[in-house]
């Protein structure tokens, strides 16, 4: 049977091995948490929500304008505002209330999407801090139960120096999620803030448009 000397293996190696299902389920969190960062960074940017050109395209656009070319320019762009304007354009023909409706319900469902993971990274949080917490109070009971009468006070300090890594860990990864999550709610609110700007601007053009013709021809 290889023996395997603990003392030789990098510090987080020594962690699973001393506090083993506490640290683990820490870097479980971690890795986690890692990924949704990453996630939600790429799936936020900018060009990647409200692409620069269909939104140039909005602001361009007039009663007189082509509606078709506008359609087939947001049919290209595959991004929460092209589906939320693809949503209003189906229903122009239906009364303005009910089609401002149809693309609220769409456009809630795009900011569900935006918000996939957050809920995540806010359980992580507030429990890795707690399971560091709890990684240390499990190593310090297991270091005082083996405490005797001839216990050396030198690997009682370094056993719970040891113990405290675990607190450590649980912070170092809650902190990232904590600001993480935060940036990315922010985020998410001038996202959502910015596409009910540029789909009531389509909606005044293009309802406006009808109300000066049905006012002419009355």
């Amino acid at each position: 049977m290889i023996s395997i000397n603990s003392s030789s293996l990098p510090p987080i190696f020594q962690l699973v091995i001393h506090w083993g299902p506490f640290v683990i389920l820490l870097l479980i969190l971690s890795i986690a948490s890692l990924t949704i960062i990453f996630q939600r960074a790429l799936a936020l940017r900018s060009s990647a929500v409200i692409p620069p050109e269909l939104k140039q395209a909005l602001h361009t656009f007039e009663q007189s304008s082509s509606l078709g070319e506008l359609y087939q320019m947001i049919k290209k762009s595959d991004s929460p505002l092209s589906r939320v304007l693809t949503t209003l354009l189906a229903h122009r023909d239906w009364p303005r209330i009910e089609a401002l409706d149809a693309v609220q319900v769409r456009a809630r469902h795009e900011i569900a999407r935006l918000e996939e993971g957050l809920t995540l990274l806010e359980i992580t949080t507030g429990i890795a801090p707690l399971l560091g917490l709890l990684g240390t109070l499990s190593g310090l009971v297991g270091i005082f139960a083996n405490l005797g009468d001839k216990g050396d006070p030198q690997m009682v300090a370094l056993g719970i120096s040891e113990a405290l890594n675990s607190t450590i860990l649980g912070l170092a990864v809650a902190v990232p999620s904590l600001v993480a999550f935060h940036f990315f709610s922010r985020r998410i609110e001038v996202i959502a803030i910015d596409m009910e700007a540029l789909s009531a601007e389509l909606v005044t053009k293009l309802y406006l448009s009808q109300e000066m013709q049905a006012a002419a021809i009355s």
